[in-house]
């Protein structure tokens, strides 16, 4: 079953400097048929303003992944950590037993990004902080893991859970298939463009929660950039 959830029914806040859109309760947006999707707590879409940001807060027991789809973000931590993560890239934060971070657009544009929070397997633990780089290009006509739980994966951001996060970008009539198991839940969400999952159509940064199916096929619909969850039930 692949359940649409339009972009504009979404929940959301607007803050001035941050423009959220939740796709799950977050905040002082609840919906109790919205809790999350398994392991995924969280996945809000986010517009920082220019040289605003989040100042420093805490988080513990939280695998947190930003995907920046424009602009960049630039991270501070209680570490020690800085660094500036730029659009098509990916950052790591497992809060683990607690952890103090900032981050701010200090560009010139608004910064565009996916904020996605996933239960850990474990509590507590060092807290731990990284980004990489994911061309787009590398990754066009196929899903590459960004972040994952899975030692298998070699190359993505490692994270505390059993849970995969995937990313591709999809010419028009292109397709991809991912085989998540019928024992786990998924969550898609094209950044940009439309696609077809499992005949189920998504406009751009719709919410796809995928249940009980052994695989998906995406195809795009026009140009297109996916951010997919694989989630432990």
């Amino acid at each position: 079953m692949i359940e649409r959830r339009p972009f504009e029914a979404l929940g959301g806040a607007d803050h001035g400097w941050l423009k959220a859109k939740h796709h799950f309760s977050f905040a002082s947006y609840h919906d109790p048929k919205r809790m999350g999707v398994g392991a995924l707590r969280v996945w809000n879409d986010d517009e920082i303003a220019p040289n605003t940001g989040f100042p420093p807060h805490p988080h513990r027991d939280m695998e947190i992944i930003t995907y920046v789809r424009e602009g960049a973000i630039t991270h501070q931590d209680s570490l020690g950590n800085a660094g500036r993560t730029n659009a098509g890239d990916v950052q790591v934060m497992s809060a683990g037993s607690g952890i103090r971070h900032a981050e701010y657009n200090l560009e010139p544009q608004a910064t565009r990004l996916f904020q996605i929070w996933i239960e850990p397997t474990r509590s507590g633990g060092q807290p731990t902080w990284g980004a990489k780089p994911f061309p787009r290009g590398e990754r066009a006509g196929k899903l590459a893991t960004l972040a994952s739980g899975f030692p298998e994966d070699e190359g993505a951001l490692p994270i505390r859970a059993e849970a995969r996060v995937l990313g591709a970008t999809l010419k028009k009539g292109e397709s991809v298939d991912y085989e998540i198991g019928a024992a786990r839940k998924g969550y898609l969400v094209p950044a940009a463009g439309a696609v077809e999952v499992n005949g189920v159509r998504l406009e751009a940064r719709d919410g796809g929660a995928i249940e009980n199916e052994e695989k998906v096929t995406i195809t795009a619909l026009e140009d297109a950039e996916i951010v997919l969850v694989d989630a432990a039930a």
